[in-house]
């Protein structure tokens, strides 16, 4: 004891100087604005960093699930094209006229890729955290996807990074159809098991069975249609029961999710700002 008093009265003025330091830097940036906002700037960076890191090594760890989750998506992406490519052939009876038109139509739909550093599951409102922002052009409220089907929706966007408001969360709302049918609703996440979500909202008069497959509406201008969203696994009522209620089984697996697309349409700009201007117009009528 005698040995510690000694030690703390020898080097008294260093432990002093340090603690003034730290008040004067606490001061500093929690009264000064602009001070604030450099520290907060340099954190979130250095947090985004070591999101990255921790991804990159958890990313190395994943590359035999990964690269067999590629192979069946692109198998699955080939036969699509070759029945797509098939139906317009017998509608165009030009193959070249076909070519074209698909050619087109992936003209407009532009797709950038993007690494997820930081991903949550055992919330209700996840979020997911990815390495590109503002400067590689990315925008609030445009879509995300990945190689089995759909994420989510950009949320809050940095110079660098943006955080991704995904289907597991209270939040998420997305228009989806059953494959086939166009009978439409929207998807819901309900917390607890992040491979189940419902759809809720589907009309009784809809004709549809299990094992069908869900995917969006294209009724937004965030996604476009034709994006996997899961397998009805169960057919329930709504709380109302005036509609049903589907126990969709997601085909994106948020545990092992490392690359994902951000779909950075050439027209989303315009088709947003439309909306929202008729929006406006509504709310000015009324």
């Amino acid at each position: 004891m005698q040995n510690l008093i000694a030690f703390l009265t020898k080097y008294f003025h260093w432990f002093l100087f340090l603690l003034l330091e730290v008040i004067s830097v606490v001061m500093l940036f929690r009264y000064n604005s602009y001070q604030g906002s450099v520290w907060i700037s340099s954190a979130n960076a250095v947090t985004g960093k070591v999101f990255q890191w921790q991804s990159a090594v958890e990313h190395f760890f994943s590359l035999q699930q990964r690269s067999w989750n590629l192979e069946q998506r692109n198998m699955d992406l080939e036969q699509k094209y070759w029945r797509a490519r098939q139906r317009l052939l017998e509608l165009e009876g030009d193959t070249a006229a076909v070519d074209s038109s698909m050619q087109q139509a992936l003209a407009e739909l532009n797709m950038l890729p993007a690494k997820v550093v930081n991903n949550t599951l055992d919330r209700r409102d996840n979020l997911i955290t990815i390495d590109r922002g503002s400067a590689d052009g990315v925008e609030r409220d445009m879509g995300v996807v990945c190689g089995t089907g759909i994420v989510g929706i950009v949320y809050m966007v940095g110079s660098h990074y943006s955080v991704v408001l995904p289907v597991l969360n209270s939040h998420s709302r997305i228009s989806c159809a059953i494959r086939g049918s166009g009978y439409f609703g929207y998807l819901k996440w309900e917390g607890g098991n992040p491979a189940v979500a419902y759809m809720e909202d589907v009309p009784r008069h809809a004709q549809f069975k299990k094992d069908e497959w869900v995917e969006t509406s294209g009724y937004s201008n965030i996604f476009p249609p034709g994006i996997s969203v899961g397998r009805i696994t169960d057919i329930g009522n709504s709380a109302d029961g005036l509609s049903y209620r589907l126990k969709i089984a997601l085909s994106t697996d948020f545990g092992c999710l490392r690359d994902v697309r951000v779909i950075t349409d050439h027209n989303f700009a315009e088709r947003n700002q439309l909306l929202m201007a008729a929006r406006d117009s509504m709310a000015l009528a009324n």
